[in-house]
């Protein structure tokens, strides 16, 4: 007679203590936290719009949900398109985000598309000037303007972004059009390139200045940044185009807790897109892979407050996903 009654007692405990671990962490029941777990489908579709005389083209990677997406606007490098890095805006819309793939002209793949193979590094690196820099500056602001324009009752693309948070993201250009539009500060302008709608930044293949103010180019940045670059991430095109040097980025960056910066161990310039001298057979998989994760990690910790992400990003947890020679470290 004592048996059932001493089980029960045994029982009592145990779901005592698993009610509380629920509440106290509710994914914790729910499976670990994957980042490259895809839990939407996505459709694609391109549009361009106009402002001031200059016309943006644009791609769009939107998932498939009732709810409005929180942004992410993608900038390409130089020579590319809206088409670049394609591999990070379907994974991050198959996690619920609409990434916005901007079209720079004046330093787009237009500007070499006539010229002859031996003139194409000429062209591009004169391509890679202030004016062109200053003009995808203000596509990024546009590109916001328009998104709140479509986003209106009545309009095409009604209730399908959350505006209320944005992401900024780009490959070499498009990473130095990310740090300026997301709190770089610049002699003689001072932060006058960063938009305050933008919430938080990925550069990819990140640059310092050439000149100027140094370590207080980056002293500023108030919002979450994370920079990514590999041991052999050299350029011969543009401002801090080696590996070296793109590493002082994250150097000047305040101590605010919310920095990161992945090395990944050999990966060249083009390891961050989608094409380039590295094929596929020459390609480390495991690049797009880190890549893919920590990046998403980020956006949901930042643009969607999710605790279970910044657990995971904050923790040995986000090794999981490097090569023993990659290099990982936050501030």
């Amino acid at each position: 007679m004592q048996t059932p009654h001493c089980s029960f007692q045994r029982t009592i405990p145990v779901v005592t203590l698993l009610l509380f671990a629920m509440l106290v962490n509710p994914t914790a029941f729910a499976g670990q936290y994957d980042p490259l777990a895809s839990n939407l489908s996505c459709k694609t579709s391109d549009e361009q719009f106009t402002y001031d005389g200059r016309t943006v083209p644009i791609r769009l990677y939107l998932p498939v949900s009732d709810e409005a997406s929180p942004v992410v606007l993608l900038s390409h490098g130089l020579g590319g398109t809206r088409e670049s890095c394609g591999y990070l805006g379907r994974h991050w819309a198959s996690r619920g985000y609409a990434v916005i793939a901007m079209q720079h002209a004046g330093s787009d793949v237009e500007v070499i598309r006539s010229a002859s193979l031996f003139r194409k590094f000429q062209v591009l690196k004169k391509a890679a000037n202030a004016t062109n820099a200053k003009a995808r500056y203000a596509d990024v602001k546009a590109t916001i303007d328009f998104l709140e324009t479509m986003n209106r009752s009545g309009e095409r693309y009604a209730g399908k972004f959350d505006l209320s948070k944005i992401g900024m993201s780009g490959h070499s250009f498009g990473a130095i059009t990310t740090q300026a539009v997301s709190g770089q500060n610049y002699s003689f302008q001072g932060q006058a390139h960063t938009d305050k709608r933008i919430d938080a930044a990925v550069a990819l293949s990140p640059s310092p200045p050439s000149f100027g103010r140094g370590d207080d180019s980056f002293s500023k940045v108030a919002i979450p940044w994370m920079l990514m670059t590999g041991t052999k991430d050299d350029s011969p095109i543009g401002r801090g185009g080696d590996a070296d040097s793109r590493r002082k980025v994250f150097e000047g960056l305040p101590s605010s807790g919310h920095f990161y910066e992945l090395v990944l161990d050999e990966a060249e310039h083009a390891a961050f897109g989608d094409t380039g001298r590295l094929n596929a057979r020459k390609r480390n998989p495991n690049h797009h892979k880190a890549i893919q994760s920590l990046s998403t990690a980020f956006w949901d910790t930042y643009l969607k407050q999710d605790v279970s992400a910044k657990e995971w990003l904050r923790s040995s947890d986000a090794k999981s996903c490097l090569e023993p020679g990659d290099q990982w470290q936050t501030k």
